[in-house]
């Protein structure tokens, strides 16, 4: 941790440490709770949106890290939960199928920010803690032309529930073209 978050860290007093973490891939969840530990949080976890709701509904957060695609729904209901009961709450999205669309609907329901995935702990340390008057950085290391692709491909695929005949239809691809793309390992 460098000197700067080192001092945000000590800024970061009493309740106001509270950051609740909802993810449901396990691995993650342990990562950056234990690094959001070593940032000066209070950290609670959470695998799923009605886990997340019920910790919400004894104690709102004074930030939050949420996924938008969740086993038993969408992330946005925790974040617009958490806004309802402390409007000083600052949430962030994070997820591995950004849209446009998503993001403007994460802002409107009070996110301060959305992150895709994957994404370290000092970028999210840092969307938490950025004044709302500072503007964030560029990414260092953009997607390339044929990440960005692959991630649309995917979204796609999500959306039609993995099916790959409606997915290639939708993107008017030949199935047997997109039934390759989806058996090759991610693009960096």
């Amino acid at each position: 941790m460098n000197e700067a978050a080192t001092e945000q860290a000590d800024t970061i007093s009493g309740e106001e440490r509270s950051l609740l973490i909802v993810d449901d891939d396990r691995p993650f969840l342990v990562r950056l709770a234990r690094a959001m530990e070593g940032r000066g949080f209070d950290v609670e976890t959470a695998e799923s949106v009605s886990e997340a709701l019920a910790k919400v509904k004894i104690a709102a957060p004074a930030f939050a890290v949420v996924d938008m695609r969740l086993g038993d729904g969408n992330g946005l209901d925790v974040v617009s939960a958490i806004r309802e009961k402390r409007e000083d709450a600052r949430a962030i999205i994070l997820t591995g199928y950004g849209n446009i669309a998503t993001a403007v609907t994460a802002v409107k329901l009070g996110a301060v920010d959305y992150l895709s995935k994957p994404a370290d702990a000092d970028d999210i340390y840092a969307a938490l803690t950025r004044q709302l008057d500072e503007k964030a950085e560029p990414p260092e290391n953009p997607m390339s032309a044929d990440r960005v692709r692959w991630e649309h491909i995917q979204r796609v695929y999500e959306m039609c529930d993995r099916n790959v005949s409606e997915t290639a239809r939708r993107l008017n691809m030949h199935r047997r073209t997109l039934q390759r793309i989806l058996a090759k390992r991610a693009p960096r």
